[in-house]
Formats: structure tokens, C-alpha cells, sequence
């Protein structure tokens, strides 16, 4: 294996994930051939099973099953958190976001110091979940088709036939994904955005469901590059772990040391699971008035004073998605506008830019934000007769976030 292929699968997704073997095809001339002798060749991937006995490797779609009943999505949305929280201690607000991420079909970015929990906590999000996951260990000297996947040429087939990468999972754990280039970087663009990959004029869908968890270490860390507008941008959320109070860091040294929690998480949810899930929180009801609320706010950060590049209509598409995840795992089939208020930060402040003089006087994004949140008037919550389903879902977490 080449030293830039430092792509490794984790849990349940077989060597196929990070490039797979050679399979050979039939005889073709000319590049009209060969493209659709690649073509066949990922379909014939795609239908045999992975070598270690688990599904494919290869993009899937979760089989649809009935819709979901409410108590089976409080329970599940309850162990998942369980799950996670016995690796992350004292962490229960980044557990609930990153769950909240995940069912708003969004991708989390993880920044902080090093040796706060970041890398953990993706992988116990990957742990809880029965899906294809993978690993990638973002580097300097790290390609984009190490990413994507590269067409090799068969020798036995006589022509080019593709071997995807490590993007090629149901869950995407990035780890220092600011220790690689812009260039890099920009191989993930395609497919956060539109969950496919182009590789030589042929384009290959992602997994679904499909989601990536990058960690990231401050920009003044040696050795790292700051990540680009666009890249930032496709990141629905960013979480900054922080470190853990004295009694989480007491309970941490007395269970990390003999043994790694993450070896006792076990999956809860299957992929099916998940995408149910997700169908509850798409089906969750958003007024008129909460809309332009959230307009409001969008608007307010593009016409600050303190800022040079507001926040973009896909922000505040992914505010409202996770607004309406958040309203699910509160027990709720509307949106009220404290879950806008709540996630506005967490959605928005790592997408926007301070003005050079603002932030020279100790401006930040979040406090931008905090601003036009206290300037703009609060619409009234949707009473229960008016929005669909209203009731608390049973089993769920009481109230709002």
C-alpha cells in the first residue's frame, strides 16, 4: 500500500472501503468501452458481498420500512445518547448535538485543543450505529483520490475500472482534517454537498445514509491550514469540546485506564433505523412564522457592521434541518423558535467572517449572533391546534432544548 493510503475501515466495513481488489471484466477497446466496462464493474461490486461477511462496502441505500411510531424514536434517540455518553464523560450537550446533526442529514465539525474527546467522540457516534464506517487520517502529503477513489487499469480486462475510497461509507470520521492541503480538502465538496463522487467524468452516489464528522485543531496549531469558506460552509454544525469539569475528569481517569470504554459500545440502531429517523424529523412541522424568523436572522448577520461575509442560504437551510431535529428529540412534531435560538451558534458562527477592526477589538462571531438574536422580536409559539400531530411524543425528553 502506498504511504499516502493511511485510509482504514473501522467496525463493520470490509477492506472494499478503502480501494477493495481487482475484479476483471470483459475484453473492450476504446475509451467508450472502457468507460462502460468501469461502469459494469461497479455494479458488479456493488452487488457481491464484502470479505469479511458484512454488507457491502460499496454505496448502499437503506431499505425503507414502515414509518416509525414515536415511542420507537424517543427510545432509540435514548440509546444512542446512552451509548455515547459512556465514553464521553461529562459531555451530554456535544452527544445531544452531534445526534442532532445526524438527523438533520448534516455534517459536524469537531474543533478544539488537542486531547479534548474529539476523535472519541465521532468514533462512539460510529460505534452506536450498525452501518459502513470509515476512517481517514488527513496528512500533508494526502491526495484527493486517496479520498475519492482512483480508476486503475486492468490489465486482464483491458481497460479502467474504479476503486472507491475511503468516502465510500455510511459515516466518515475526518481526523485533523485541517492537517491537509486546500486541495485536499476540496475532494470532500462534491460529495457533503450532493453525496456523490465524480471520478473521470463518471459520477458514483455515496452511501445513504451519509454523513462526516471531521475533528480540526485551531488554526494557530502547528502544522495546520485553515479550512476554506466553502468547506466550512458545508459543515452544518461545529462543536468546540472544551475541557471536562473536575468530577467528569475524576470519573474519566478512574475508567479510562485499565480499559477502553469504546470497546463495550454496541450498536443500537441499524441503517434502516436511522433512515426512519431521519423520515420523523423531515416530517416535522415548521410555521410561517418561524421561517421568517429564521430569514430574519440570516439577514440581521448580513447587514452587521462587524461582519465581511454573512450567512449563506444553505446556513440557514441546515439551521431550520436541525431546528426540526431538535424539535423531534424534545418530543415535539413542531419547531418552536428556541430550537432556532438555541442552535443558532452552533450552526452559524463558524461560517462567518469578522470584520478586521471588529475583531480587533475582541468582536466575535457569537457575539454577532447573541446581538441580532436580542434585537429581533420573537414570533409567538404555534399553539397545538395549529401545527400537525402536536402532541409530545411518548417516552421523549420533556420540553424544549
Amino acid at each position: 500500500m502506498h504511504p499516502r493510503e493511511t485510509l482504514t475501515a473501522a467496525q463493520n466495513s470490509g477492506p472494499d472501503a478503502a480501494g477493495g481488489t481487482d475484479t476483471a471484466g470483459t475484453d473492450t477497446a476504446g475509451p467508450d468501452a472502457a468507460g462502460q466496462q468501469s461502469q459494469q464493474t461497479w455494479q458488479a461490486r456493488q452487488a457481491a458481498p464484502s470479505p469479511n461477511g458484512h454488507r457491502p462496502a460499496q454505496p448502499t441505500t437503506a431499505p425503507r420500512q414502515r414509518p416509525m411510531d414515536a415511542e420507537r424514536f424517543a427510545a432509540l434517540s435514548r440509546d444512542i445518547m446512552a451509548a455515547m455518553n459512556t465514553v464521553i464523560d461529562g459531555k451530554e450537550e456535544a452527544v445531544e448535538l452531534a445526534l442532532t446533526v445526524m438527523l438533520a442529514r448534516g455534517h459536524l465539525l469537531l474543533e478544539d485543543v488537542p486531547g479534548v474527546g474529539k476523535t472519541l467522540l465521532a468514533k462512539a457516534l460510529a460505534r452506536t450505529l450498525d452501518c459502513s464506517v470509515s476512517r481517514i487520517q488527513f496528512t500533508p502529503d494526502l491526495l484527493p483520490s486517496d479520498i475519492t477513489g482512483v480508476s486503475i487499469y486492468n490489465q486482464s480486462a483491458h481497460g479502467f475500472e474504479f476503486r472507491p475510497g475511503a468516502i465510500f461509507a455510511n459515516l466518515v470520521i475526518g481526523d485533523e482534517i485541517n492537517r491537509a492541503s486546500a486541495k485536499t480538502q476540496s475532494a470532500l465538496l462534491e460529495s457533503m454537498e450532493e453525496h456523490q463522487v465524480t471520478v473521470d467524468g463518471t459520477s458514483y452516489a455515496l452511501n445513504e445514509p451519509f454523513m462526516v464528522v471531521a475533528t480540526q485543531n485551531p488554526i494557530e496549531m502547528e502544522g495546520t491550514y485553515p479550512l476554506p469558506e466553502a468547506q466550512r460552509d458545508r459543515f452544518m454544525a461545529r462543536i468546540s469540546m472544551g475541557y471536562p469539569d473536575t468530577t467528569a475528569e475524576l470519573a474519566m481517569l478512574e475508567t479510562h485506564q485499565s480499559v477502553n470504554p469504546l470497546e463495550a459500545v454496541r450498536a443500537v440502531a441499524t441503517t434502516a433505523d436511522v433512515a426512519a429517523m431521519l423520515d420523523v424529523v423531515a416530517a416535522t412541522h415548521v410555521s410561517a412564522a418561524v421561517k421568517e424568523y429564521t430569514v430574519a436572522l440570516g439577514q440581521a448577520t448580513r447587514t452587521s457592521d462587524h461582519l465581511r461575509l454573512g450567512a449563506s442560504p444553505r446556513a440557514l437551510l441546515q439551521l431550520l434541518r436541525a431546528a426540526k431535529a431538535s424539535a423531534a428529540l424534545a418530543g415535539r412534531r413542531f419547531v418552536l423558535p428556541d430550537d432556532i435560538r438555541n442552535l443558532a451558534e452552533h450552526v452559524l458562527a463558524h461560517r462567518l467572517i469578522v470584520d478586521r477592526k471588529a475583531a480587533s477589538m475582541g468582536t466575535t462571531a457569537a457575539d454577532v449572533i447573541a446581538d441580532a438574536l436580542a434585537r429581533l422580536p420573537v414570533p409567538a409559539a404555534p399553539q397545538a391546534a395549529q401545527a400537525p400531530q402536536p402532541a409530545r411524543l411518548p417516552g421523549a425528553r420533556p420540553g424544549a432544548r
